[in-house]
């Protein structure tokens, strides 16, 4: 059965206010001068959404914003870029959360975020309805610790997801917490896990990635670790493969996680070998970094294809 949409993403809505230059605050009614300013879109959920269709897949979107100048902002972006967004739901007098990235030149790629967290939150597991679900071939979830109110239900929905014949992935994002509670459950459910290395560390405790994969592999099928600089790792069953990251002129890191899952997804729900879909994944994630936002330097397939060996 021909399914609508290959990926259905339940997210979180917000816009990133990227403020660059220098951006070191100084209070008492000092007010200094930056050199640029850029609304642009936030949230891992939408920017991951925006590159998978950026990539030529058909996504649907699911979260929570309110009738408010930043939630009709992120709208209009998402609907720009193929993603579909009927199945949003927008509350009059909700407000949309925001996100202000302060990027230093002197932080050598690092960056200092505060966020509003509004409706970020709001979105619930009974929201995501077994029509939708009907639809698609697999859902991919992301942000998992801010979105406090679909956690509870969330191992549950991926079972639910299972039942009509979807294919489920996480990225879980860092825990602020340092807990990584609830996850014994919840990785049974989830067939492609997506952490980084930090994050893989301090959620299975190890102290080296050997073991941590390890351990993953036996919760869930496909664990794919992002190591930054060093590329990424890829293990499924007995199978390990690694991908060297690109050599790019890094402008901004944000989104590059999720524009590398779009990326492996892509190979994945196009039956593509281990190896060829963490390399199409790393491609997306480093050609992501060449502008500012998370959104603006996201490759197209045929972009990214070019750093792909041919299949073999």
């Amino acid at each position: 059965m021909k399914k609508t949409f290959d990926i259905l993403v339940p997210g979180e809505i917000n816009p990133d206010l990227v403020l660059s230059g220098d951006v070191i605050p100084e209070f008492g009614q000092v007010e200094k001068l930056i050199d640029s300013a850029t609304l642009t879109i936030g949230s891992s959920s939408a920017i991951f959404a925006c590159a998978a269709a950026r990539l030529g897949l058909k996504v649907a979107f699911v979260g929570v914003c309110g009738d408010d100048l930043f939630g009709r902002f992120m709208l209009d972006e998402l609907s720009q870029r193929g993603v579909d967004i009927s199945n949003v739901i927008i509350l009059p007098a909700g407000q949309t959360g925001l996100s202000v990235i302060l990027n230093h030149p002197s932080a050598q790629g690092d960056r200092a975020i505060l966020t509003n967290p509004g409706l970020i939150a709001a979105l619930k597991a009974g929201d995501v309805t077994d029509d939708l679900l009907s639809q698609s071939r697999h859902m991919h979830v992301a942000s998992y610790f801010l979105q406090t109110t679909l956690q509870p239900g969330l191992a549950k929905l991926f079972a639910r997801a299972h039942a009509l014949a979807l294919t489920t992935s996480l990225d879980t994002n860092w825990d602020p917490s340092g807990k990584w509670p609830g996850f014994d459950e919840l990785l049974q459910q989830v067939d492609i896990f997506l952490p980084n290395e930090r994050e893989t560390l301090a959620l299975t405790g190890a102290d080296s990635l050997e073991p941590a994969v390890s351990f993953l592999t036996q919760k869930c099928g496909t664990v794919v670790i992002k190591l930054g600089a060093q590329g990424a790792l890829a293990c499924r069953g007995g199978e390990s493969q690694r991908a060297p990251a690109l050599n790019t002129q890094v402008v901004d890191t944000i989104g590059a996680g999720d524009t590398f899952d779009a990326g492996f997804l892509f190979g994945y729900l196009n039956g593509w070998s281990l190896e060829r879909s963490l390399s199409l994944a790393v491609a997306c994630g480093s050609l992501s970094t060449r502008s500012a936002g998370g959104t603006a330097a996201q490759p197209t397939l045929k972009e990214a294809m070019q750093h792909v060996a041919p299949a073999g």
